[in-house]
């Protein structure tokens, strides 16, 4: 199997320079797509590279994205960790930018980076053991849930970035001959019940939308550059905004070009789950003591009475599952 990075992205809100330059562009900002919510730091990263070093020691490289602030933890003299700055991958025509699309869009202008790479964000954490074919299959190809889903529009989401992403698909794609390519990676029963909607959507050409899981997210590096090449006006007007907008499109354009592309193996359904943490804290708590899936997204939301006691229990939770630093850690 090929060498697999991970690559994640973090943000220091409270890095003083950086709200000055933010609060320079603050006038362009949509508040709700780009809320204070989406910069607060709770505190667990740390609890991040320690779940990589226990549960992912096969991992090849990972790589740091940031504006240019650490944690002032961090031991960058650990031999398989790369900082990467802004400056460093994006084009500074786009630079500053405070939009997580434009970072993300544009990581593959990462030279180092593996061909093969999961992409992470830092509310994403490994919570159990995993190996290298859970994310990539032996032949290479990204481990992935293929199931059709229709975008249900939700105030405060980003759920007009993902019609674009699918604006953009149904010009290369229709849900019939998808199926007819890859049907038996869509009709598995590692989807559990979500098989349903597959069935469901099938009397549609066009395709309606995909089931978006957010965990970590397996990519081929040249499937950025092929969309590139195709979109590349989309790519553009994306990364020209310095927040997130309702006419950007994000990554996610690139995991469902691969899906449609057939260049996916299956993944179960149950190998990742999504949290918000401030309306579901106790099931977040739980699946962090018990491990009941390898993958889960702890996801903030625009909610602060109760900020300080979620952020104090998960803590608390990390420390007890991860006491011991790793050596991603002075």
């Amino acid at each position: 199997m090929q060498k697999i990075d991970f690559v994640v992205t973090w943000v220091d809100g409270n890095d003083s320079i950086w709200q000055v330059s933010k609060a320079k562009y603050t006038q362009e900002t949509n508040l709700v797509l780009n809320s204070d919510a989406r910069y607060r730091d709770w505190n667990t990263f740390k609890y991040w590279f320690r779940a990589v070093e226990k549960y992912a020691p096969w991992i090849n490289k990972i790589f740091l994205i940031t504006e240019g602030h650490l944690p002032k933890w961090i031991n960058l003299n650990h031999p398989k960790l790369v900082h990467i700055k802004h400056s460093d991958y994006i084009d500074e025509q786009y630079l500053p930018t405070f939009n997580s699309n434009v970072i993300e869009l544009n990581i593959p202008n990462i030279k180092e980076l593996s061909e093969n790479f999961v992409l992470f964000n830092d509310d994403v954490f490994i919570n159990a053991p995993v190996l290298a074919e859970d994310f990539f299959d032996k032949d290479g190809l990204p481990k992935d849930i293929g199931v059709f889903s229709p975008i249900i529009p939700k105030w405060g989401g980003i759920s007009s970035i993902v019609l674009n992403n699918l604006e953009i698909i149904n010009k290369y794609f229709n849900s019939r001959d998808v199926l007819k390519k890859s049907f038996r990676k869509f009709y598995t029963f590692q989807y559990g019940k979500h098989l349903i909607k597959n069935i469901c959507v099938s009397p549609w050409k066009p395709i309606l939308g995909f089931y978006d899981f957010h965990v970590a997210v397996s990519y081929n590096k040249s499937y950025f550059s092929k969309l590139y090449e195709l979109e590349k006006e989309f790519f553009i007007k994306t990364s020209k905004t310095k927040f997130r907008t309702r006419e950007n499109i994000n990554h996610w354009l690139v995991r469902y070009y691969q899906l449609c592309d057939g260049y996916f193996s299956p993944r179960r359904i149950d190998f990742g789950a999504y949290y918000n943490v401030l309306d579901e804290l106790e099931k977040t708590l739980n699946d962090i003591k018990n491990s009941h899936h390898k993958i889960i997204c702890i996801n903030d939301g625009d909610n602060i009475d109760n900020f300080n006691f979620c952020k104090k229990s998960l803590i608390q939770s990390f420390e007890e599952k991860y006491p011991k630093k790793s050596n991603f850690e002075k």
